[in-house]
């Protein structure tokens, strides 16, 4: 293992060991690096890939800080690797984003507040107008199937997961808006299975929730892979 990554495994070390806390500004440059034995130059070069990491940040004029560390943002690397496979690996990310996401959803059957249903029943509102109109604007439809997903998530209870399932499917926004161009039935059908997750909801049928959550990520995914495995040709 080279110097720069022995410095960053230390300097990960010492945040894991709460030597470094969020929020709390490295000491100076020279005093670090004699800390950590390395030169000032490797120092240099570990806190750049340790930023990159959205491990520590840098405020112009006040030094070098540990981020908040929360996963959302530590994970958010994971959207790339996610953007860079699309392609290829867009049914192998939608396929770990069902497993999520299901759970996620029924787990949040019995948590979202009442207000957050409301909320999302004006989602799905606003989706239905804008799939009426003569031309479609599949962009906006996106944003608020993300929305609603991003919603639904956020009440699971687990920041972790919640995170994960965040910067999976946000980079699976080009494989929907294709879906919805390229699928004469697809918004229709979207609309159908968010209305059905949302009734579960609303019954905080967990079970239910589950179900209708990992049949419309299925959904996408088979889309994408082209395959269908239930309900007949097109379904």
């Amino acid at each position: 293992m080279g110097a720069i990554e022995t410095a960053i495994d230390t300097v990960k070390q010492m945040i894991i060991d709460g030597k470094l806390r969020p929020g709390q500004k490295l000491p100076a440059e020279k005093d670090l690096a004699e800390q950590l034995g390395v030169a000032r130059n490797t120092l240099r070069e570990a806190v750049r890939a340790l930023i990159a990491m959205r491990v520590l940040q840098t405020r112009q004029g006040d030094g070098t800080y540990v981020t908040s560390l929360s996963p959302d943002l530590l994970l958010d690397g994971m959207s790339f690797v996610a953007d860079i496979h699309l392609d290829a690996g867009a049914g192998q990310f939608l396929h770990v984003r069902r497993i999520l996401e299901a759970e996620a959803t029924a787990l949040a059957a019995t948590r979202i507040p009442d207000a957050d249903l409301a909320r999302l029943g004006e989602l799905l509102d606003d989706a239905e107008r804008v799939a009426a109109e003569t031309v479609i604007d599949h962009e906006k439809l996106v944003a608020l199937d993300q929305d609603f997903h991003a919603l639904i998530t956020s009440h699971c209870g687990n920041a972790v997961l919640a995170a994960v399932i965040h910067n999976m499917s946000g980079r699976t926004v080009r494989a929907r808006v294709w879906r919805g161009m390229s699928d004469p039935e697809a918004v229709q059908r979207t609309l159908r299975e968010h209305r059905a997750v949302h009734r579960a909801l609303l019954a905080r049928d967990a079970e239910r929730a589950r179900l209708h959550a990992a049949l419309h990520v299925l959904g996408v995914e088979e889309s994408v892979t082209g395959s269908r495995t239930y309900g007949g040709a097109d379904e």
